[in-house]
């Protein structure tokens, strides 16, 4: 006979306790048609919405796009209507406001710490937002979005695949760079967050011109508090 620890309460109460982690996760991201928020904004990023009949039927889809679409607007309104604000810095500018929004609303998947065995884990969003500020604090480059997903889709305790966008300098080629960035989010995905990197891909979505750079270093001057104090733990 099955003996429970609080026989009073409601089975499916109980079915929720000892639900999987994976799976709360993905209940509490999915939009009343039963598509996950993340993938619907993945199709948006990704520009795929037209090929997607639901996306393109769908009420629950179409208000979400809407929601996501016109803050997108809204705050490259708002950087254009800035004085002196660079075109390449009000596109990074968005970036980031679209990736707080996905850590505000979408926390995004758990990845694993450590090794396999190991039963620890950190949201996606930020993991991300400890790579951006370590790819901001390199010369020369500013980071944009960042996006962190199982090298490996059927193996979520596995390696990871990083993507981030960077704006970039002509003071060095951009291969070398890209090599730079990479490096870089290896050494603070391996010591500083604790996350495996089995891949990480640098998309240079636009070139500082000079008067930018100087923005850029006087900004770095004022407040990189990631390259005067580092990461710390992320565990």
């Amino acid at each position: 006979m099955a003996m429970s620890a609080n026989p009073d309460r409601p089975e499916e109460s109980r079915s929720q306790e000892i639900q999987p982690e994976e799976s709360r996760y993905e209940e509490e991201e999915r939009l009343a048609c039963g598509r996950l928020l993340s993938e619907v904004w993945d199709a948006w990023d990704a520009g795929r919405t037209a090929d997607d009949p639901h996306l393109t039927a769908c009420p629950h889809c179409s208000a979400a796009l809407a929601e996501l679409t016109g803050l997108g607007d809204a705050v490259r309104r708002t950087c254009a209507e800035e004085p002196g604000v660079p075109e390449a810095a009000a596109a990074a500018v968005t970036a980031r406001v679209m990736d707080l929004v996905r850590l505000e609303l979408r926390p995004g998947r758990p990845l694993p710490l450590g090794e396999p065995e190991e039963d620890h884990w950190i949201v996606e969003a930020a993991a991300a937002r400890l790579l951006r500020a370590a790819v901001d604090a390199l010369p020369g480059v500013g980071a944009g979005s960042c996006r962190i997903a199982p090298l490996d889709p059927a193996d979520p305790t596995g390696p990871v695949h990083v993507r981030v966008e960077v704006v970039a300098s002509l003071d060095r080629s951009l291969p070398d760079l890209a090599d730079a960035v990479r490096a870089r989010i290896a050494e603070v995905a391996d010591q500083d967050i604790g996350i495996r990197l089995g891949a990480a891909d640098v998309l240079v979505v636009d070139i500082l011109d000079d008067e930018e750079e100087d923005d850029q270093e006087a900004d770095d001057e004022d407040g990189d508090e990631y390259g005067r104090h580092g990461t710390g733990g992320a565990a």
